[in-house]
């Protein structure tokens, strides 16, 4: 079946009201940097659809790329026919015939514009339901609930058909909630908690604590691939690699083991909440999940939370680890995840860390030990690369 067109369907934007606008202009922009390549295409959107008109570009490749892309509620490849019965019947039948073996009930839905149009919507519905049932076997109809519901639009320039309903990944478009920086690791769960946000409109920036010669180049590049993934949604992300060793061996000297991990993770915190301010991001992702691992208590976080007042989201706190690891695999990031290469979280594991930890002790340990100076050095250190789904990493310009 040639398709003149794809509608799009905005689905939660369409709850927007004053600023939808916004929301509609942002996924437009999504979606015409994911069909850049076909230069035929255009792309007009009103207030509550958008059209991707193809002008000859087959419909297939177009829906494949705008699967994934967040904003989207649901889309259908549609056609466009002439105003004569004669037409639309024949039309009518060659788009059931093309999708035959995926449906056995359907039902017409006519509306029509056209008022001037010589047939009223129920012998729309009538003679093309009628035409369908006398020349494809096995189907029939059901107004209720059908496999596959065909709507017939006469509009004053010609009769415009949609049926097929493909699921879109919703969400919010990618950058329509502000910016924030997420703290990735190379485990499994922190590359899903960044996809959750991306769905949830966040332009996502990433935090990598990297601590050579503890931890490898491979378990680096298991990081930029796992953002390359990322990237997939939104076009390219930021990648910030923050030298991390001298304050991971500070921490190993000065803090007593069972405090060892807290301490990391309030230092990472602190770094993170710097590289934020500094590239105006309103908000810290982690992939905590409530009671995973010792750091993941609510003791532990009530103590890590302590050294920021910047929001810190947490998508996949009331998971558990097999609903993350089914994302991981629709994403494709949970073999990435696999690889063994550890970061430096796994590397400086105390064998008893303290799940309770209590604020005044780790702030009491703290206290002997200057890291400004060392948070200061790890940032204007940090390395910052552009990660795209078309290329692996892009050095910028420089450091901070």
């Amino acid at each position: 079946m040639k398709y003149d067109h794809i509608l799009i369907r905005y689905g939660e934007i369409s709850t927007k009201k004053r600023n939808r606008k916004i929301f509609v202009d942002r996924l437009k922009s999504h979606i015409k940097r994911a069909l850049k390549d076909f230069e035929s295409i255009q792309v007009e959107a009103d207030r509550d659809r958008m059209y991707v008109y193809l002008n000859g570009t087959p419909h297939e490749e177009v829906v494949k790329r705008i699967h994934g892309i967040f904003g989207i509620q649901s889309f259908s490849p549609a056609f466009k026919i002439e105003k004569d019965a004669e037409a639309m019947k024949e039309s009518i039948l060659r788009y059931g015939e093309s999708l035959k073996g995926r449906f056995t009930t359907f039902k017409i839905s006519a509306r029509r514009a056209d008022k001037e149009f010589s047939y009223s919507t129920d012998e729309i519905n009538h003679m093309l339901g009628g035409h369908l049932l006398r020349n494809l076997e096995g189907i029939k109809v059901d107004v209720k609930n059908p496999d596959l519901n065909i709507r017939v639009e006469v509009r004053q320039e010609a009769v415009f058909v949609t049926g097929e309903v493909i699921p879109g990944a919703g969400g919010l478009p990618v950058g329509s909630a502000g910016r924030a920086m997420l703290m990735l690791s190379g485990g499994i769960d922190s590359p899903v908690a960044g996809f959750l946000s991306l769905k949830r409109g966040i332009e996502l920036e990433c935090i990598h604590f990297h601590s050579p010669p503890f931890t490898s180049e491979r378990s680096k590049q298991k990081v930029v691939d796992l953002t390359e993934k990322l990237s997939k949604v939104c076009g390219s992300i930021k990648l910030h690699v923050v030298p991390f060793t001298a304050i991971q061996e500070l921490i190993q000297k000065q803090i007593p083991e069972n405090y060892t991990m807290t301490s990391t993770r309030r230092l990472m915190l602190k770094v993170a909440d710097r590289i934020r301010e500094r590239n105006d991001g309103l908000a810290i992702i982690t992939g905590e999940s409530l009671g995973q691992v010792a750091s993941q208590t609510l003791n532990s976080m009530y103590a890590i939370n302590e050294v920021t007042a910047t929001p810190v989201l947490r998508p996949l706190i009331t998971m558990d680890k097999t609903e993350i690891m089914d994302i991981a695999r629709d994403i494709e990031t949970l073999d990435i995840s696999n690889r063994p290469y550890e970061d430096c979280c796994t590397v400086f594991t105390p064998s008893n860390p303290k799940t309770k930890p209590k604020r005044e002790k780790v702030n009491f340990y703290e206290s002997f030990v200057d890291f400004e100076s060392l948070i200061e050095e790890a940032v204007d250190n940090t390395e910052i690369l552009t990660i795209s789904a078309a290329s692996s990493a892009e050095e910028d310009s420089g450091l901070f």
